[in-house]
């Protein structure tokens, strides 16, 4: 098969479309022939040489994916050759074929685009673990995201829209008409407005908030809580050490919580499998139901996984970036 690898630590520039061995076929897995996958900024940093892959995952990037099964794994049921799917991976996903746990495993959602269906699992199980099944949102609460530009931001709003709370999001100014377009009800210029007064101002507080800056913003996301507040720390783009005012967080009642995805274990109470059956029994029907749609901001070619990297990488992209396999 083919795959895109760095050939060094580095750049956008190292990323080589170069034949690879095909995948070994586990008990348990399936083999994908694979239709398209998506950029996360953990291949970014994992080009970096900054984000290794978890023990025995693939060194190929690519964190999901879509695409249709072509072998099945001892022991696999529930799936057949043929069915389309689309995939959570550790690894793997910058090629024409991939195996993956069959636990790991969702249908393309009805009406949904082959293709289009590659930027969902990985975003759709972070959103989904963090804010539903790890911080309790309800309806009627608060829910602040971090970066709604982004491929989780614009995932997160919609999510909390149809659960019925009220989002903020902070995101950069000219990103803030597509955050209200997919519903937030307060959309903050990161640089030029200060989230807690403008969350305070309009809510009272945030109820849960949804974090991928990590130190720069503890201190203001302990302010911005609401009492019995949860904070959910899913990235590090602003450090990784930073100061906590108990006193604040007693006070409130609140909560923080650092969670990551890659890195679990398939099964487990913690682990991928028990995300992927509550993805697919809650929001998989809202999915179908375009309460929540995927956002893409553009799909290439994976032989331009350089320029896609570049992309995600811009200011002005909003949502996910796509690259195709085109097979001829």
């Amino acid at each position: 098969m083919y795959a895109i690898v760095a050939t060094e630590p580095g750049g956008p520039e190292v990323l080589r479309w170069t034949e690879q061995p095909d995948p070994d076929l586990a008990p348990g897995h399936v083999l994908l022939d694979v239709a398209a996958t998506a950029v996360n900024r953990a291949d970014l940093l994992q080009r970096r040489g900054l984000y290794p892959p978890p023990p025995g995952a693939s060194e190929i990037l690519g964190l999901e994916c879509s695409g249709v099964i072509s072998d099945l794994g001892d022991g696999v049921t529930g799936w057949k050759i043929g069915d389309r799917v689309c995939a959570l991976l550790s690894g793997g996903g910058y090629a024409e074929k991939v195996a993956v746990p069959a636990s790991q495993l969702l249908p393309v959602p009805k009406g949904i685009d082959l293709a289009v269906a590659a930027s969902l699992p990985e975003i759709a199980c972070t959103v989904w673990s963090n804010v539903v099944m790890t911080a309790g949102l309800t309806r009627g609460e608060v829910l602040l995201v971090h970066g709604g530009g982004g491929g989780i931001g614009t995932h997160a709003i919609q999510v909390g829209k149809a659960l019925g709370a009220k989002v903020a999001v902070t995101a950069s100014a000219g990103k803030l008409d597509r955050c209200r377009e997919l519903g937030a009800d307060l959309a903050i210029d990161y640089r030029e407005q200060d989230f807690v007064t403008e969350v305070r101002n309009a809510f009272g507080g945030a109820d849960v908030v949804l974090d991928n800056m990590g130190a720069k913003y503890l201190s203001r996301n302990i302010d911005v809580l609401a009492p019995d507040g949860r904070l959910v720390v899913i990235g590090m783009q602003g450090g990784t050490k930073g100061e906590l005012h108990l006193g604040k967080l007693l006070a409130k009642r609140g909560h923080v919580i650092a969670t990551g995805l890659r890195g679990r274990p398939d099964s487990g109470p913690s682990g991928k499998s028990a995300i992927i059956d509550s993805v697919r029994a809650g929001l998989w029907p809202l999915i179908e139901e375009a309460k929540v749609h995927p956002v893409v901001h553009a799909e290439l070619p994976i032989t331009e996984a350089a320029r896609a990297h570049e992309l995600l990488d811009s200011p002005e992209t909003v949502g996910k970036v796509v690259l195709r396999i085109d097979r001829g």
